[in-house]
């Protein structure tokens, strides 16, 4: 994929210039508490563009942040990854990863204003995503040995545990995706070169067991995210079948035990998932088709397409990559790499989606990974 660095001038122009794109938006009221995050990924200076929320979800008042290290630049998903842009459980603060640079950033959060408190290095090569749970905090490396690499968050500053990093299967992995369980006893990780997900335990002094290594159920795994009860959720790019995703229970030796196996997308090349903070949905997003697709989550983490598979849609070679749900689990968003836009979406209380607009402020092919909404 060939590398279009793009101008931090353009982006700070762009992005401050950004306006309400949805109908109404200037009259929804604004909603201080909440806000979308997108990185830039820029391979000259990285930041992060924060947009104010409308209490009708929709998107205005785009600022730039800086994260003081280098992206890694390209321009449609060069970091084919998701989790390069998280928020902590309880939304205060927000980590970036700096692929370029190897680091990793981290901002204080008031509502959509960021200050940078931290950065990091990552110790270890192209960092892609990474993920916390209450003062833990791992980061995925994809280059070089591929690894993982554990902290402990101090405040608002991070530690690097001694003897945390781990290695993956190979060193030609393919690295996508990083999750921490919501009981913090499992680190997993997703391989798309091999096609395998990674279960590390989290031992007691923060450091991993042993890697145990699972075959996915279906060709194309990319991302892993879990529900509240702790079953794992991957989205699979797909074979021959098409694009799906499948469930598994995380056994106490780092096993999977599958529940459902590559439930179809109907979309095409399914690389993302979100589960709201209920746990009764998740939601994946097909970039080849421009579709959001969603699945409701059984009490023993099955999962059931809801009516008819596709329950959002952006405009047609949209390319949305990685989605997001608000903390309140009132709204979905999609990073339309394509178009430059981020997508809008009122998740319904049956779980389907409303169109709400769209946002600008991106621009098109430039290289932007992650997102995160509070």
């Amino acid at each position: 994929m060939r590398k279009q660095i793009q101008s931090m001038s353009m982006i700070l122009t762009i992005a401050a210039a950004a306006l309400p794109m949805t109908a109404g938006a200037q009259n929804n009221g604004a909603d201080s508490e909440h806000a979308v995050f997108v990185m830039t990924n820029a391979a000259d200076h990285n930041a992060v563009i924060a947009y104010e929320r409308a209490a009708g979800g929709t998107l205005h008042e785009a600022h730039s942040y800086l994260t003081d290290g280098r992206g890694s630049g390209g321009n449609n998903d060069p970091l084919e990854s998701q989790g390069s842009l998280t928020l902590s459980q309880d939304h205060s603060l927000l980590f970036a990863v700096n692929a370029g640079s190897g680091e990793i950033s981290v901002f204080r959060v008031d509502g959509s204003s960021l200050s940078l408190s931290d950065r990091v290095s990552s110790s270890g090569s192209e960092p892609n995503a990474i993920a916390q749970h209450g003062d833990l905090v791992y980061v995925l490396n994809t280059g070089g040995s591929s690894n993982v690499v554990g902290f402990r968050l101090e405040g608002d500053h991070l530690s690097q545990i001694d003897h945390s990093l781990a290695f993956l299967s190979t060193n030609t992995a393919g690295a996508a995706s990083i999750a921490i369980s919501p009981d913090g006893q499992f680190v997993a990780v997703t391989e798309r070169l091999t096609n395998s997900i990674d279960v590390f335990k989290v031992l007691a002094d923060g450091t991993l067991a042993p890697i145990v290594t699972n075959p996915s159920v279906g060709p194309g795994a990319f991302s892993v995210s879990f529900t509240p009860g702790g079953d794992a959720i991957v989205s699979e790019t797909g074979g021959a079948n098409g694009s799906a995703v499948s469930s598994y229970a995380v056994l106490p030796d780092g096993m999977l035990s599958p529940i459902s196996s590559s439930v179809p997308t109907l979309g095409a090349a399914n690389c993302w998932n979100a589960v709201t903070p209920d746990g009764r949905f998740v939601y994946v997003s097909n970039a080849g088709s421009s579709t959001i697709s969603g699945f409701s989550i059984g009490a023993n983490g099955s999962l059931s397409a809801l009516p008819s598979t596709i329950v959002g849609a952006n405009p047609t070679g949209a390319t949305n990559l990685d989605i997001t749900v608000s903390a309140d689990g009132k709204f979905l968003y999609t990073m339309n790499s394509h178009n430059g836009s981020i997508g809008i979406f009122a998740i319904q209380k049956d779980g389907t989606l409303k169109n709400a607009g769209a946002a600008g402020g991106i621009i098109p092919n430039s290289g932007f990974n992650g997102i995160a909404a509070n």
